[in-house]
């Protein structure tokens, strides 16, 4: 009988935040794959674990994912984990993972920490949505087209320390007036969040260097749900439906919205 895959959420910083589940499963596998086998092999000495450690990462996870599959074909049972928080968000593990459901091998997701859910815990933001995308692309006209294209989403992102200066900086060229919240350090001894205008921001961290791993969110436009509204009135009214209809494809049964239907269907 085949063995089982578990996908373990493991501390982003503060050691003790992993769950009691997810120490009995990394005690009880055969073997736990590891992104990094020194900083895993820290937190297994933190709570008295002495399961066999494998390397698997961006540079192996290819040629690995075969072996770690036949490995639980043959009836073990493995533990995948990331550096700090959930595989597969924006961590290795797409690959193996993808191979055992081909080979209908049961995965078991061990929830736990991750950095967007514990620094969004920490953000008020205008509604509860958000579009979560990784890193940013590098070059600069491409993280404006991506600005312009999530105008209107609380956009989450990830940037290093090397670069967050630079994107602060083509965040504030986009637009001068953005709310952007940041959180670096999250669940460690430096852990600092911080929201307000890209100006404000970008000024603020000018004399306070950014280090560590940070969590970014560009906040939704404020002036957005009009917007919305106007871009698909004319995408639709250039596509031949009336007024009428306009408003019902976009279920809008309040009158107040009905009202802005129609001044954008006639007015633009």
């Amino acid at each position: 009988m085949a063995g089982i895959l578990y996908i373990v959420a493991t501390p982003i910083g503060n050691l003790n935040d992993i769950t009691l589940r997810a120490i009995e499963t990394l005690k009880n596998v055969d073997i736990i794959c590891a992104e990094d086998t020194r900083t895993t092999q820290i937190l297994l000495n933190k709570h008295n674990i002495d399961t066999k450690l494998t390397s698997y990462h961006k540079f192996n996870e290819k040629e690995k994912s075969n072996f770690i599959i036949e490995k639980i074909l043959s009836g073990q049972n493995i533990a995948l984990v990331s550096d700090a928080g959930t595989p597969l968000i924006s961590d290795p593990g797409n690959i193996i993972v993808d191979l055992a459901t081909k080979n209908n091998i049961k995965i078991v997701p061990i929830g736990g920490i991750s950095a967007v859910t514990t620094f969004l815990s920490s953000v008020s933001r205008k509604d509860e949505d958000f579009k979560f995308i990784g890193f940013l692309p590098k070059i600069k006209n491409r993280i404006k087209d991506v600005l312009k294209e999530n105008k209107n989403e609380n956009l989450v992102f990830y940037e290093s320390p090397n670069r967050i200066k630079e994107t602060l900086d083509i965040i504030k060229e986009f637009d001068p007036e953005t709310e952007i919240s940041i959180g670096r350090e999250l669940t460690k001894k430096f852990e600092e969040i911080k929201t307000g205008n890209i100006k404000d921001i970008s000024a603020y961290f000018e004399k306070n260097v950014l280090k560590g791993e940070i969590v970014c969110l560009v906040h939704k436009n404020k002036i957005d749900d009009d917007e919305i509204i106007r871009e698909k009135t004319l995408k639709l009214k250039e596509k031949g439906f009336c007024q009428k209809d306009t408003a019902t494809i976009l279920e809008i049964t309040d009158k107040a919205l009905k009202n802005k239907v129609k001044d954008f269907y006639i007015n633009g």
